[in-house]
């Protein structure tokens, strides 16, 4: 057992997860805390911040017994993040003034259609589409909708941030509020060619400069721990986004390498050479910075992959939803020409369609509850099929597989199905907390531990490998059914208007 350990927090939308990493890059210890999800009878989605700090000071509670009990020591924190769900607290109690908007809400839609006259500027200052995802479109839609958050405002008082800054905020007891590249460029507020907070972006969106946090490389110090017993002093060297972490954690930092994040959404991030020119369908961001430099990526956002599944199996009822429809799914080869389409909150990347609402398509007589949850689990694949073919159409990339992480990814028979939708293969990671993983090795070069990714790359990456078997006549002939089944979502609204 090393004598110093790296501690890495992954705060998701439905659970917190804890890692030990030692010197050799590998995780020796994990925990998790679950986490509840509000949803309004309107249609919010939001999370108490207070909670997700509860599930934070519990898996580090864990962590920390694991170490004392193996003599070892705890030598930095590192923080992977759900990303655009925005959070406001008052600076001078630390308390939220309001519950977490989930980065899955859609309130801000009628911002954004607001806006819309801006939305050109807005994509090539920001590198996104102005779509209610954006966690600026959350903290306007506070401000506009809460006059105490106003007042505070007014007051100096406010303080705004994604997870990450809300976590860094606690632990440093206030000490800190700052933040990373890789989540700043996820709220709609960082222009990517400058790297700082845009001006002209925040007098759009109404939100005060002085309640956004600092800026900092996703390896740095974000000062030190107060809050929790036992833990005092030390240094949070690093603070990430939970997609962008995964990204780190496959150890492959060549332009052109593309991952899928497999969680309650789906993230697919490909490499790029610098900052790209602007593409329709896609959005630009930071993948992660360091002292050494900043690396661009394109990205392509999905909703709801695992929490269509989840969706699926609590509308049959099921006691466990999610692992019974999946467990459910497994009854039957396939679909059988049953197509879901999870458009609840809209569909994000490549189609950007705020309006499509979720339809299930071409059922029969014969087709059972088991069709209808395999073809909640296709789904995933299909959806994440849509980006990887829009990152090599629009942008030019030539993508020979695809790397990907994540809890569903432990489903073998959606990988492979991923695999032959694709016609390509699948490289999936033998660890399911690359989030954490990642954000532990961006603790450990701020440590020292590594003196670069070329020394990350060649620590061990067990990844197990899924071939396409799938011929070409049957994949175009599932694919083109999806896609009519997509049309079909996005003409929902207006059918039923």
């Amino acid at each position: 057992m090393p004598a110093g350990l790296i501690l890495a927090i992954d705060q998701g939308t439905t659970n917190t997860k804890a890692l030990l990493v030692g010197r050799g890059g590998t995780p020796l210890f994990r925990t998790s805390s679950p986490i509840a999800v509000i949803l309004s009878a309107n249609g919010f989605v939001e999370q108490d911040a207070l909670l997700l700090w509860d599930s934070v000071r519990k898996s580090i509670a864990e962590c920390m017994a694991y170490a004392v009990e193996a003599g070892a020591t705890i030598e930095a924190v590192a923080i992977s993040n759900q990303r655009e769900t925005a959070v406001a607290w008052n600076a001078e109690s630390g308390l939220p003034v309001a519950n977490a908007i989930s980065w899955q809400c859609g309130r801000a839609s009628g911002i954004c259609n607001r806006l819309a006259r801006i939305a050109s500027e807005f994509r090539a200052k920001s590198g996104l589409p102005l779509a209610p995802l954006v966690s600026a479109g959350k903290w306007a839609w506070l401000l506009e909708n809460d006059g105490a958050i106003n007042v505070l405002a007014g007051s100096g008082k406010l303080r705004v941030g994604t997870v990450d800054s809300w976590l860094i905020h606690q632990l440093t007891c206030g000490d800190v509020h700052a933040t990373d590249l890789s989540n700043a460029s996820r709220t709609g507020l960082l222009n990517l060619h400058t790297l700082e907070w845009d001006s002209d972006l925040l007098k759009i969106f109404g939100i005060p400069r002085e309640a956004m946090p600092r800026l900092q490389h996703s390896s740095s110090s974000f000062g030190h721990c107060k809050a929790i017993p036992g833990l005092e002093g030390v240094p949070i060297l690093a603070a990430i986004g939970d997609s962008h972490a995964a990204m780190f954690g496959h150890g492959c930092y060549a332009p052109g390498t593309v991952k899928t994040t497999y969680g309650t959404g789906s993230s697919l991030m490909a490499l790029t050479p610098g900052l790209v020119a602007e593409t329709p369908t896609l959005a630009r961001t930071v993948a992660w910075s360091t002292s050494t430099g900043t690396q661009f990526a394109l990205e392509g956002n999905i909703a709801m992959t695992g929490s269509g599944v989840q969706w699926v199996g609590e509308f049959l009822g099921l006691k466990n939803p999610a692992t019974d429809a999946a467990a459910l799914a497994a009854m039957v080869e396939d679909a059988g020409g049953v197509y879901f389409v999870p458009a609840m909150v809209g569909l994000g990347a490549p189609y950007w369609d705020s309006d499509a609402r979720g339809i299930i398509a071409g059922l029969s007589r014969s087709h059972t509850s088991a069709h209808l949850a395999r073809a909640a689990v296709e789904a995933i694949a299909y959806q994440v099929a849509d980006v990887l073919f829009a990152m090599e159409n629009t942008a030019g990339l030539v993508i020979r597989e695809l790397h990907a992480d994540g809890g569903a990814t432990r489903n073998a028979a959606m990988m492979q199905f991923q695999a032959d939708i694709l016609g390509r293969p699948v490289q999936r990671s033998a660890d399911e907390e690359l989030s954490a993983l990642g954000a532990a090795w961006l603790a450990g070069l701020a440590l020292g531990w590594w003196s670069s990714l070329r020394e990350l790359e060649s620590l061990p990456h067990p990844a197990d490998t899924f071939d396409p078997a799938m011929d070409e006549a049957e994949r175009g002939r599932l694919y083109r059914g999806w896609a009519n089944a997509v049309r079909r979502a996005r003409l929902a609204v207006e059918a039923h208007a």
